[in-house]
């Protein structure tokens, strides 16, 4: 198949913990959806440990994987946001936020010493996360008449689709998703049905 639908993500919030000359790194791995999605972890976050003295952080969103982000948040350029997005791009995760929040021991790493505290600290929140794969689907609408209910059904039954919304009256109308791959067929077999309209929504 040459496009690939579907992806790997996490389920729930997952931690980790590294500690280097006094120093903490605690981390967090969440997933997430969207941009605000994240604003809203960080801000949380710093809330909570208002008392550490940095929170870096780096995050890959969408299917196609395009939109990324790191922050070193004021440690030395390259040292933390950077090898906290490579723990990600490791396990080809996307729609995922790495937090590594630091409590400065006393004691300064080194650029070497820094660069491994975020990565471990990244690695161990991933690796107590679980890993789940989501596939890409296409949202349908269609609209048709009540005498068409047996076809569409059938259609909606033998494709096995996912039926997000509905109503049933002299004119109807139901919403659905479909897997990638499968989405032109299904569009085909409905097009087929007299007087049906089918429209694309969008693709999640």
């Amino acid at each position: 198949m040459l496009f690939e639908d579907a992806y790997k993500t996490i389920e729930q919030i997952s931690e980790g913990l590294f500690k280097s000359k006094g120093s903490r790194f605690i981390a967090f791995a969440l997933p997430v959806k969207n941009e605000i999605e994240v604003k809203a972890h960080l801000k949380e976050l710093r809330k909570k440990y208002h008392d550490a003295r940095h929170y870096c952080y780096a995050y890959r969103l969408g299917f196609a994987k395009s939109v990324y982000r790191m922050n070193d948040d004021g440690e030395p350029s390259g040292t933390a946001g950077r090898p906290i997005y490579g723990q990600i791009i490791s396990k080809d995760l996307t729609n995922i936020l790495v937090v590594v929040i630091r409590y400065f021991g006393g004691t300064k790493l080194g650029v070497s010493g820094l660069i491994n505290a975020y990565k471990t600290a990244a690695k161990e929140a991933l690796n107590n996360a679980i890993i789940i794969s989501k596939t890409i689907n296409d949202v349908y609408e269609i609209e048709f008449g009540y005498e068409e209910m047996n076809n569409v059904k059938k259609i909606m039954r033998e494709s096995n689709l996912n039926q997000i919304f509905q109503i049933f009256e002299l004119k109807c109308k139901i919403k659905f998703e479909v897997r990638k791959r499968d989405s032109n067929l299904v569009f085909e077999k409905f097009s087929r049905i007299n007087n049906l309209k089918i429209n694309y929504l969008h693709t999640v």
